[in-house]
């Protein structure tokens, strides 16, 4: 995740990262300028149309047209931002569910055999969430546990453990009832954030809503410079070029923040979070 300053915005106009869109759109729009400007050569020198031909008319369609597009850009935006700021909410969630369940934890056990047990999974399964939706077996930054398995779900079988070992405990009188209930419903939590993760990463926008609003953009860029030509000559080449950046651009920025969890740049900090769960669970117990 990019980390800047909001309240500076003149420098953003002339500083370009690798997730820029103009970079990624740089190929297509040299190729509509190209495109626009053939259209136009066509229609002005060669076959040398009027302003009243009935080609000039096709530009009424657009101004339709570009009222439709944009409310579906707007909508597929929000909608995106909708999964990315959810994403947030369900790791802030997380957080706060592991530093409750190590402040219950420090305050239920004595002994610093379990404390230490706990003080290892506890951040062990943010670490797993974090890979297993990355779909990402990666051992390298948890802690050493035993039995964990390859190509199994990696939270699932740490939730396990950490709730094999609460009954333990329980069995052996180190917690009672009440505090059974307790800690039960931090562990709980648990789970629950997983599984809303996993329905914001296997849920995306449906494929047909996605197809068609590429489809809508490419084609709606193809019929523009037929009819505005008469109105502004040569100059359809530049209207072109940045009218598809602006709309080809939002569905790109959609399309890179509906899935939140990834390691692009406008995804969330998610390796940041887990780290902070790691530090904090530490110091609490």
């Amino acid at each position: 995740m990019i980390n800047y300053n909001p309240k500076v915005w003149f420098p953003f106009i002339f500083k370009f990262n690798k997730t820029d869109t103009l970079r990624r759109l740089f190929p297509l729009m040299c190729l509509a300028a190209v495109y626009s400007g053939v259209v136009a050569w066509l229609e002005l020198e060669y076959f040398q149309l009027s302003k009243n031909s009935y080609v000039s008319n096709v530009g009424l369609m657009h101004s339709v047209l570009g009222f439709v597009i944009s409310l579906l850009l707007v909508f597929r935006t929000n909608t995106a931002y909708d999964r990315w700021w959810e994403g947030r909410k369900q790791l802030g969630a997380l957080t706060n569910s592991a530093r409750n369940l190590a402040i219950k934890l420090h305050a239920f056990i004595k002994d610093e055999e379990d404390k230490h047990f706990f003080r290892l999974m506890i951040p062990n399964y943010a670490f797993a969430l974090k890979n297993h939706l990355r779909e990402n077996d990666d051992f390298h930054e948890l802690d050493p546990v035993l039995d964990l398995k390859r190509n199994h779900h990696l939270p699932n079988q740490i939730a396990s453990k950490i709730f094999a070992r609460v009954i333990d405990l329980e069995q052996q009188g180190k917690l009672s009832a009440d505090a059974i209930w307790l800690i039960n419903e931090e562990i709980k939590s648990l789970t629950d954030i997983c599984g809303a993760c996993e329905r914001i990463k296997n849920t995306p926008i449906p494929y047909t809503y996605s197809v068609f609003i590429k489809k809508f953009i490419f084609f709606y860029i193809l019929t523009l410079p037929f009819g505005w030509v008469f109105n502004i000559g040569y100059l359809i080449i530049p209207v072109i070029v940045f009218i598809l950046y602006a709309f080809a651009s939002l569905e790109l920025i959609a399309e890179e923040i509906e899935n939140p969890f990834g390691k692009d740049d406008n995804d969330l900090p998610v390796d940041q979070i887990c780290h902070n769960i790691r530090k904090h669970v530490s110091e609490m117990l």
